[in-house]
């Protein structure tokens, strides 16, 4: 995945289940948090759980003011 991406990615995510988010957009499994920071970054990746299983659309840009959800701040 292109770690440039700057749109939405569209995932399903399960209730109740433990996802780490990229808050760095170092990740190569966007919008993932996959360690990629380590060393490189001071950002932590944010860790959430969603109340209902069903599709999401996490940020990619950063620049949302709702982490981990897309806002559409990438549009600014």
């Amino acid at each position: 995945m292109d770690k440039k991406v700057k749109q939405p990615i569209q995932v399903n995510l399960d209730k109740d289940r433990v996802y780490f988010w990229c808050t760095c957009g170092l990740s190569d499994k966007q919008p993932m948090c996959d360690g990629s920071h380590k060393g490189k970054s001071e950002k932590k990746s944010q860790s959430f759980r969603v109340e209902e299983t069903k599709e999401y659309y996490l940020c990619t840009c950063k620049l949302t003011n709702n982490p981990p959800y897309c806002d559409g701040s990438h549009n600014s």
